[in-house]
């Protein structure tokens, strides 16, 4: 049991102080203790120590490489930080199928952002919205004058979007700030000029303002790519034909869409994750979007061509930088983005564009064929090998053994080592 939480200025500890409080309230042994010390490089760790807070060690993923993408011509190789086995190879083997057909197709993708300002209190709604619409240019040159930088490298507040809310608690107004955010993901500058130009918007109507903050739903950074996936490299038309069916039953049922779309993030997410963008915005946007005017739905669309092939799209907002942020200061998310030669956020929104419909069409080619297990056991058989703590010399032969059983479980692999260790001790 921890001894106590209350780590009295605990943040202004050195790294290997805390990790010596820890050890002694978490009651952590030596071999635990040097599992987070064997973690930290100190130059690495003094960039840790910049990103968060209180830092004792890093969590390291497993960072692959995804083959075989073409990307509006050209070839292109993606690095994906992610624990789950088979997303990386099963994006690498859809990629594979598009390549006959030109691979992916990714159309251009806007960089404007929403930023919010809750106004309250508002008597007259319509001539609260008039005097904003009036002051437009006045409101959008305050919020301009929050980031110099921005809007001389070509960027900024572009328009005001003003929207009458209802609600229980009275009317409010949601004023949007469109901006214009260029290679960053832009949420410091965003929610900067929110903050700002809340007093103006106070001063204007008579209001009062209360949130100031980014969306994550980025209706207006909306990234979309499409490929033609081989029909003969798919299995056949009886494959082509069952994916088309497998997709209508996400079409019709928000269950099945919401796993639909979740295969949809494994691949999206793993790329945003390693280029150290902001994972939990782009899902809580995919979702929202998913669900944006009407029931939730699938992110993709699916339909045979002339020749039986099996065309693919997706349609989602991708919020991604190239500046700022982890991306900038990440060391490994900086080598990421070398590695996939991304030249701006636009780029990168198509790339994770591309992967995602690339992991959707594995996982719906996987469940209608051998089942998603099939594809997931051998790999996973991997990681249960070591948790039942197998020596490496037995690892392929339990391996081979779970696997032809069906069953990939701790349990399995013991009792499967435990029968070649007996029968070896049997062999003269």
């Amino acid at each position: 049991m921890v001894k106590t939480s209350n780590l009295e200025k605990f943040y202004k500890k050195t790294q290997g102080e805390r990790i010596s409080i820890i050890a002694e309230v978490c009651n952590l042994g030596p071999e635990q203790v040097n599992l987070l010390k064997a973690l930290v490089n100190p130059d690495f760790m003094k960039i840790m120590d910049g990103m968060i807070e209180n830092v004792v060690g890093t969590f390291p993923l497993p960072l692959g490489i995804a083959t075989n993408f073409i990307i509006n011509g050209r070839e292109r190789l993606v690095t994906m930080a992610i624990e789950e086995p088979s997303v990386v190879a099963a994006a690498s083997n859809a990629a594979r199928m598009a390549r006959p057909h030109g691979g992916f197709l990714a159309d251009p993708v806007k960089s404007l952002m929403i930023g919010q300002v809750q106004l309250v209190d508002i008597d007259d709604p319509g001539k609260v919205i008039d005097l904003l619409k009036k002051n437009e240019t006045k409101i959008l040159s305050k919020a301009n004058e929050q980031d110099p930088v921005l809007v001389k490298a070509g960027g900024g507040a572009r328009r005001l979007e003003i929207f009458k809310i209802d609600t229980n608690l009275g009317v409010m107004l949601d004023v949007q700030l469109v901006v214009d955010c260029l290679d960053a993901m832009g949420a410091n500058a965003v929610n900067t000029m929110a903050e700002k130009v809340s007093p103006l918007l106070e001063e204007i109507t008579g209001g009062r303002s209360l949130l100031r903050i980014i969306s994550n739903l980025a209706v207006h950074r909306v990234a979309r790519a499409r490929a033609v996936f081989d029909k003969e490299l798919l299995g056949g038309s009886d494959v082509v034909a069952s994916i088309l069916e497998a997709v209508e039953f996400a079409n019709n049922d928000m269950f099945r869409a919401a796993t639909h779309n979740k295969g949809i993030m494994n691949g999206v997410s793993a790329v945003v994750r390693a280029t150290g963008n902001d994972t939990r915005a782009v899902e809580a946007g995919a979702h929202a979007y998913a669900a944006w005017n009407h029931a939730y739905k699938p992110l993709t669309r699916y339909y045979s061509d002339k020749d039986g092939n099996l065309v693919g799209e997706i349609e989602l907002p991708i919020a991604v930088g190239i500046i700022g942020g982890a991306t900038k200061t990440h060391p490994v998310a900086q080598l990421c983005l070398q590695i996939m030669e991304i030249d701006g956020a636009q780029t990168l929104s198509q790339t994770i564009a591309a992967v995602g419909l690339a992991q959707n069409l594995a996982a719906l080619r996987a469940l209608v064929s051998e089942g998603i297990q099939q594809g997931h056991m051998k790999l996973h058989a991997k990681n249960v090998v070591r948790m039942a703590n197998i020596p490496e010399k037995y690892h392929e032969r339990v391996i081979k053994e779970m696997v032809a059983r069906g069953k990939v479980r701790i349990d399995t692999a013991t009792d499967i080592f435990k029968d070649i260790t007996k029968n070896e001790k049997n062999t003269p």
